[in-house]
């Protein structure tokens, strides 16, 4: 089995849509070292999505930032955890203070190469979540 080497990374404004936070928490943090960030060689900081997952984690607090439409329920945010077995997968995510879990085909995971840190939105659907891959 080969390991994805490539790095999700994500903007500021990215991970503060994630974090149900704004621009500037987001910055505050980077500059605290509760975040850690980097700059690309336009001078551009973003945040690898693996860390930004682990900070979503531990962020239980945070306020939500939802979009109000009564005909989608989507929730934008960032994996979590992905446990798979040769059939099924749980796909746990955090969408600002949210953590919604989606249980789906391990197909369906691998086909949308799910894995912690990768940007996600879950839809739910009466008692269904379905997460699409940003």
């Amino acid at each position: 089995m080969r390991l994805n080497t490539r790095v999700t990374r994500y903007t500021i404004a990215q991970a503060a849509e994630v974090l149900g936070v704004s621009d500037d928490t987001v910055r505050r943090w980077i500059d605290a070292g509760r975040l850690t960030a980097h700059r690309d060689d336009r001078g551009r900081l973003s945040v690898a999505g693996v860390d930004l997952a682990e900070v979503a984690e531990h962020q239980a607090g945070a306020e939500q930032r939802l979009s109000h439409s009564s005909a989608r329920n989507q929730f934008p945010g960032i994996v979590t955890k992905v446990t798979k077995d040769t059939v099924m997968a749980q796909v746990e995510m955090r969408c600002g203070a949210f953590r919604l879990v989606s249980l789906m085909s391990r197909e369906a995971a691998d086909e949308l190469g799910l894995e912690p840190g990768v940007r996600a939105t879950g839809s739910i659907k009466s008692t269904n979540v379905v997460i699409e891959k940003d």
